[in-house]
């Protein structure tokens, strides 16, 4: 078997990766390998000078930060692989270090916006019913867009007022929903999944206007349509940012949300905590008199 095709089936289906992630470190890796066929060098002959001699000609040619930090953790994954099927003697991927990332703080709506957003009049189309939906489920559950896509409708449990969530990894995580983004959702199991329903549905909790799953791309256009009827140009992850900063501020502890995110690491999370002490010294320079 091809090394790289050994190593796509290896991230899939030992590792769990997602398709995306597959296709992405694939990429880099065919470019590594067209880099060592160019050398005249073979795959046996990765090391760290030579991986940094591909990384540093990635960055000379306009390649971020990202981008580097991608291309060294699909190498690292690789390397591994290599060294545990005996094709390379030693492991050159621990001694690969990535580039800081500059972390950036998320954009967030505030409370008033967020409510004015979502109380926002619906024109009570399918679609039109759909668009709530999605944005109250995607404030309400701090989702990923492409883990709302993914839900069936058994997914809710309107007994219970949650919704089991599949996320990074397969891992799953049970969020509770509010009563808003639940009634939401049954003006749309009641009129609006009805009327776009077709024999493929399947058990889709979202569908598309042919009846199909609702797709990331179309779920993204759904959050920018309503929002944007508000005055408001966000995007589905704004919401997710939204919901753990409101968490947080209103008193929710770090480790909650992380779980309520479903970040395998409190560092993923601890980013909204910056937000949360921007907020409050805003308010504090508003309004304490000795700010």
């Amino acid at each position: 078997m091809n090394p790289l095709e050994g190593f796509a089936a290896h991230l899939s289906g030992e590792l769990g990766r997602s398709p995306h992630t597959v296709r992405g470190y694939l990429a880099d890796l065919r470019s590594l390998l067209a880099d060592l066929e160019e050398r005249g060098l073979e795959i046996g002959d990765l090391d760290v000078p030579v991986v940094r001699a591909w990384l540093s000609r990635a960055r000379d040619q306009g390649a971020g930060r990202s981008t580097v930090a991608r291309r060294v953790a699909a190498v690292r994954a690789f390397t591994r692989y290599l060294h545990r099927e005996g094709v390379l003697a030693a492991d050159p991927g621990p001694r690969l270090s990535a580039p800081a990332q500059r972390r950036t703080l998320p954009t967030v709506l505030d409370e008033a916006q967020a409510e004015a957003a979502l109380s926002h009049p619906v024109d009570g189309t399918p679609v039109g019913t759909r668009r709530r939906a999605v944005v109250e489920l995607l404030y309400a559950t701090g989702v990923r867009v492409a883990e709302l896509c993914s839900l069936d409708v058994d997914d809710v449990d309107r007994a219970r007022n949650t919704v089991r969530v599949v996320g990074k990894g397969d891992k799953e995580r049970t969020v509770p929903v509010g009563a808003p983004a639940l009634d939401a959702l049954d003006d749309w199991l009641a009129t609006g999944r009805p009327a776009l329903a077709a024999p493929a549905s399947g058990p889709a909790l979202f569908l598309g206007v042919r009846g199909g799953r609702l797709d990331v791309r179309r779920a993204r256009e759904d959050v920018h349509a309503h929002l944007g009827t508000a005055g408001l140009d966000a995007a589905p992850h704004d919401l997710r940012h939204s919901a753990a900063t409101h968490l947080l501020n209103g008193g929710a502890d770090l480790r909650s949300v992380q779980e309520f995110l479903g970040h395998a690491s409190p560092r993923s999370t601890q980013i909204y905590t910056h937000v949360s002490v921007d907020r409050l010294r805003d308010v504090y320079r508003r309004s304490h008199p000795r700010a």
